[in-house]
């Protein structure tokens, strides 16, 4: 296998349309895969690409977080209270060697149906940062994964960054995951909520997601235009309709039959739902 190591921006994306080879950034889905006999010519390492290493930052458009920021770092990082779905997600990749080199941008990129990362971005409204050789483009986190190991990412391109909007009003958003087990486990079900109320303390935005239930994480829709206008005593009592969840299509695998996760999904999205009012208020 080949090793490229990139000096900077520039030279990822122009080994990397030259190559085709896959960017290497934390190497802990990467290195297993050719460890079960994933065939790879060759790898392209950002890990002296310091750009892509910078602290997570805020500006008046929101927050930005590096492709490289590992999840220890999003652990330690000062952020607000709209992160804290983020922060539980991180605390689930994996044990802490893993979250000591796991990375943000690798974790998207990898694509996995059951990354905890992604659906929590996802109900943080995400958006990634694409670098390739003609310039850079933005692309929100719902549309950058196609499917089970599928993202839009083109031949030359490198995910730089992922950007939060930030929220004005008071916030807070919960992940949970659903295992055979507390720890250390790929999960069954996963679910995050971000809600933000106005000045009223009603629900001005909301934003659902549910992952390893289909071929990648998805939005639930529905689900948030029925949260919209709602005052926060009525979430701790919210109730999901069937039809809300009809875009979800589970799958059935080793690890649960589709009519189980179906249930699932929707029962661990009530509760987490439900336990939004506890949040605003800690």
């Amino acid at each position: 296998m080949k090793y490229l190591t990139a000096r900077d921006l520039d030279d990822a994306t122009r080994l990397r349309e030259q190559t085709g080879y896959p960017a290497l950034a934390g190497g802990t889905d990467l290195y297993p895969a050719i460890e079960n006999g994933v065939a790879v010519a060759g790898v392209v390492d950002l890990s002296q690409v310091m750009a892509l290493r910078a602290p997570i930052s805020r500006d008046t458009q929101g927050w930005t977080i590096p492709a490289l920021t590992t999840w220890t770092a999003v652990l330690e990082s000062e952020l607000p209270s709209q992160f804290d779905a983020l922060k539980q997600a991180a605390v689930e990749v994996g044990g802490r060697q893993i979250q000591n080199a796991g990375t943000v941008g690798g974790n998207l990129c990898n694509a996995s149906p059951a990354a905890d990362g992604v659906t929590a971005l996802l109900a943080l409204d995400a958006e990634v940062v694409l670098h390739g050789r003609s310039g850079a483009r933005v692309v929100p986190v719902a549309d950058f994964i196609l499917g089970n190991r599928r993202t839009v990412l083109g031949r030359d391109e490198i995910l730089t960054a992922v950007r939060v909007p930030e929220l004005p009003g008071p916030s807070a958003s919960i992940f949970r995951k659903l295992g055979a087990r507390r720890y250390l486990v790929i999960s069954i079900v996963m679910a995050a909520v971000q809600i933000e109320l106005d000045s009223r303390d009603r629900v001005r935005t909301a934003r659902v997601s549910v992952g390893a239930c289909a071929d990648r994480s998805l939005r639930i829709e529905p689900v948030e235009t029925a949260l919209l206008g709602l005052p926060t005593v009525a979430l701790s009592t919210f109730a999901i309709s069937d039809n809300a969840m009809a875009s979800l299509k589970p799958i059935d695998d080793v690890r649960s039959s589709a009519e189980f996760r179906r249930h699932a999904a929707k029962a661990l999205l009530e509760d987490t739902i439900r336990d939004i009012p506890r949040c605003l208020n800690a």
